[in-house]
Order: C-alpha cells, then structure tokens, then sequence
C-alpha cells in the first residue's frame, strides 16, 4: 500500500532524512544509542527537515503504540521473509516507520540477545532486513511515495544499507553512517551473503568481506557516502591502531569523509530545576537545595548519613571498557578517605559479584544495585557529590554531561567524548570559569585514585567545590549545535547525490 498523499514530495520540500536505527527511546533502549535516536531526529526536525526513523518493530516497540496503521507491504526475497511497514509518530512528533516482521522481532529478550543474554543466531538475517528495507526507501523501488534524499544509519545494524544501494542499478539516496561504537562491527560468516541478497562481487576488500568475514560495520565504512562519529576526539582516536579495532586503516584512508560530532543530551528530561524524579529540585542559584538529594539517596540505599563524607557514584554498564575493574581496585582506599560509593549498573558477572562483596562488606559505605533503574539514575547524578566515568575508552558518554548539568563534576578519563566535554580542575582553569570536573591521562587504577583524591580534596574546600558545580550547570549540552552539524552534511550529501 503507498503511503498517503500527504507524504508525496514536491521540488519545494525540505530535505528529507530516513534515520534507521535498531533502538529508539523510550520504545526499545539498550544504550546511547537509543537516546541518540530518539533526541537527534527532533533536533533536525526543529530545523524544519523532514525527518522520520526507520526501527524494527520489537514485540515491545508495538506494545507501546497501538493503533499502528499499514502503509506498504514488502515482499519475500533470498533469505528474508515478507514484511510490513507500519506508520506511526514519537512524542517529540517525528514520524516513525516501524518494520514489522513479526518472524524476526516478535520475541521475548532484547533487540540483540535472548533473555538469556546469548546473541540470536539470526542476528545477521534480522538486521540485515533492517539494512536492506532502508535502502529499498531509498530507491526507485520504494512502495512509499515519499523518498529520503539521504538515509542516515547508526552502527553495524544498518551498516549493509550503503551495499545494497551500492549494488543497486537504479537512483538511489546517499548514504551516512553513525558510528557509536567501532567495537561492535557485526561479523558474520561470509556463506551469509547470498543469503542476505547481497551479490558475490559485494564480498571483496572493497565491499563487505573483512578478514575472510561479512562485517556489516566495515562494508558500511567502506561504501556509505559519508561518515560520522558522536564526538571530535573519538574520530581521531579510531583512526589510529588502538582504538581503530583493525578498521583504522580504512577509517584513516575516508578521513576527509569522516567528521566527528559530539552527542547532545535531552536538557528537558535532564534538569535539576524540573525533574520529577528527585527528591528536591533545585538550580546553579539554588545549590543548597542539593543536599536534600544527597540525603534522599542514602537512605535509600542504605548509606549512614554522614554530612561531612564526600559520596561517589556510577551508573554504567558494568565492562572493563568503562575502567570499573579499575574502580573496584582502589575501592577500598576510597571508602579510607573516608567517602561512600554508591553503584547502579549492570554487565559482567564478576565486576557484579565484586561490587555486591564490597557493599556487603561496608554496608553504611557502599551500595551496589545491579541492573538498571532509572528513577534511581536521576537521583544518583542529583544526590551524589562526584561522578566516576574511568573509561578505557568512550566514544561519546552522557553521564558526565548529565552530571555537569546537575552539579556532580565528574571524575573521567581523557578519551573520546570525556575528553571533549570535561575540564580539569586546575589554578588556571578555576580562574577562568572553566573547570568542571578531574582529568586523569594514564590508563591505570593508580591514576584513577589519584585524580578521586584530587576530588575529595576540592569537594573540603566550599568554594572551589561550588566554582565548579556552577561552571557545569552554565555550559550547554543541548542538540542544538550537533544538529546543525548534521543538516550541514545532509545538504552537502544531498546536494552531490
């Protein structure tokens, strides 16, 4: 069925954007990304682009929007089984586009794993469906009227949509690639390739075949038209062998189409003046107001309410990328400062079982709350004093952007978006109304007590501790400017295509 009248373009309309995404908050979220595809989309919408978001629909994602109408059917081809496109908005008023497929979304667990936490075995055909219908959107071929003059895809899930429009003989989209994290680069066996429709030719150095595999990651990197990554310090970064993931190569030889734009936060839903999930709301002209959190917080948790004890804390998946073996590691020094930590998060079992023992072992010192909560999440980044984000590596992070806005200088590591978006606490930087939060450089437990005890010492001292709450709360990390960057290359990219 096509779509409405309503949807067929003219030569006077706005540059249109197909956003494919495999998750898209609050509907189906496993990470940022899911909060990237949700904010982004109505950033660029704001700036009068014709933007809507293509995602699969998961049993959940339907769940939450009953009433879905059809618009088109899409037909059986190699190993894919017949479709739906189903039409319906988010709340921010972007159009979403849902995929069903009830073959290959209707399952209990998450978008990428049983509930069990093992991979789905047809992860490949699952996402390669998502790959493939967005580029048919792209197409001479799409049974919409409307037509994407750019499709925007985020991360391996959708990384075979350059390839199929590549491979493709008629007009076509351009194409650009989101990377949120280069180390998941969905790698298959290359005996898939038929199976996805793809043709022989496509499995070469110059297409999809990485190392004698299919990687979805890489033959999107090698084909899409132009490519991003979510901050200006992680483009960098993967262009180099350590953090590069074996495509540092590929990535440094498209450096000229690779452009590094940092992520935005949703400043509606992550405010400290309005937010209905703390206990006490307050603002840069209301810090005192704070303490309540604090106070709300340990009791909650069980912490001894003790004023005169800075509390660390950490939301985060529990992984050694985001340096948390390292925190466990020096944990008990920092409950000898004396201080108190206070952990949400979940992910390896052993960092799990380690933090449980520690918060078991110092219950008035330590909490350790496995899994995720997210009334819980605002009221760590409003009640906790600093925010712990050690990271290995991080492509973008939003936590310590969340902590800034909420006056909890964060505590991270120089990589990627850390990097971009915190300031040091030093003499020349607390002059200048800069600093913001504790840098440390080397990769290491001892580095991450040092910079904690750099925070302990700052947080005794009222008015550098208050210097850098407000600078925090000043800065603005809204989508605002990231946006804009965005539209830039869907012009450019539209423009040559």
């Amino acid at each position: 069925m096509p779509a409405t009248t309503s949807d067929k373009t003219t030569n006077s309309s706005p540059l249109r954007i197909l956003f494919a995404t495999s998750e898209c908050a609050p509907l189906v979220k496993t990470g940022g990304l899911g909060d990237v595809s949700a904010a982004l989309p109505a950033a660029i919408k704001a700036l009068g682009i014709d933007i809507r978001i293509l995602l699969p629909a998961y049993r959940q994602v339907l769940a939450a929007l009953p009433g879905c109408r059809e618009i088109a059917r899409i037909e059986a081809t190699a190993d894919f089984p017949n479709a739906r496109l189903l039409q319906s908005q988010m709340a921010s008023g972007v159009p979403l586009v849902l995929l069903d497929c009830p073959d290959m979304y209707d399952r209990d667990g998450g978008p990428y794993q049983t509930e069990a936490g093992k991979d789905w075995d047809d992860n490949a055909l699952r996402f390669g469906l998502l790959s493939r219908v967005a580029a048919l959107l792209g197409s001479a071929d799409s049974p919409l009227d409307w037509r994407p003059q750019v499709i925007h895809g985020n991360d391996w899930q959708t990384g075979l949509t350059p390839a199929y429009l590549r491979y493709a003989a008629k007009a076509r989209a351009a194409t650009l690639l989101t990377v949120h994290n280069l180390a998941f680069q969905g790698i298959f066996e290359p005996g898939l390739v038929a199976a996805l429709g793809l043709p022989a030719a496509s499995f070469s150095p110059d297409g999809v075949e990485y190392y004698g595999k299919l990687s979805f990651l890489k033959g999107g990197l090698q084909l899409a038209d132009a490519i991003s990554t979510v901050s200006p310090g992680y483009a960098r970064e993967i262009q180099g062998e350590g953090l590069g993931f074996g495509l540092h190569g590929l990535l440094s030889a498209r450096k000229d189409s690779l452009h590094g734009i940092l992520n935005g936060i949703d400043t509606a839903l992550w405010n400290p003046a309005t937010d209905p999930l703390i206990a006490c709301r307050y603002s840069a002209d209301t810090l005192a107001a704070k303490t309540g959190n604090k106070r709300a917080l340990r009791e909650r948790l069980g912490l001894a309410l003790t004023p005169e004890l800075p509390l660390f804390a950490v939301v985060s998946r529990l992984t050694e990328q985001k340096g948390l073996d390292w925190l466990l590691q020096i944990a008990p020094q920092l409950l000898a400062l004396p201080a108190q930590l206070a952990l949400l998060g979940g992910g390896d079992p052993e960092l799990e079982r380690g933090f449980l023992a520690l918060a078991q072992r110092h219950p008035h010192s330590a909490s350790a709350t496995i899994g995720f909560d997210e009334t819980l999440a605002h009221l760590i980044e409003a009640g906790a004093d600093a925010f712990l984000m050690p990271s290995r590596f991080e492509p973008c992070g939003m936590n310590q952007m969340y902590s800034q806005r909420y006056g909890t200088p964060p505590i991270v590591r120089a990589t990627g978006g850390l990097a971009d978006t915190v300031v040091d606490c030093t003499p020349g930087t607390l002059a200048d109304e800069s600093a913001s939060g504790f840098v440390f450089h080397e990769p290491s437990a001892d580095a991450l007590l040092a910079a904690v005890r750099r925070a302990a010492d700052a947080w005794a001292d009222n008015a550098t501790w208050h210097a850098l709450q407000r600078n925090g709360m000043a800065r603005d990390f809204g989508w605002n400017t990231s946006a804009r960057s965005y539209a830039g290359i869907y012009a450019r990219l539209a423009k040559n295509r």
